[in-house]
């Protein structure tokens, strides 16, 4: 894989893992989460725990799409609408 891809694949991800950390946790108060029923993380922890996933669900989403977008020279390229 090119250094490029990788900058196509980690970029736009990034970005849209700050905005959705923003949108959820503008909506949901880290210290209100409980995990198990009893476990209660700091706030930081769940910050940095929610935009990692964010990023890691935005990378997945970003490097399909990449694999499925046709190759130069790949006869199904020839599609005609």
């Amino acid at each position: 894989m090119k250094w490029q891809s990788l900058m196509w694949i980690l970029w736009p991800s990034f970005l849209m893992a700050g905005l959705a950390s923003a949108v959820t946790f503008a909506l949901i108060d880290p210290l209100d989460v409980a995990i198990f029923g009893y476990i209660r993380p700091d706030r930081e922890v769940l910050y940095a725990a929610g935009f990692f996933f964010f990023w890691f669900m935005g990378a997945m989403s970003s490097l399909l799409t990449l694999y499925i977008v046709p190759k130069e020279g790949d006869e199904r390229n020839d599609i005609s609408f």
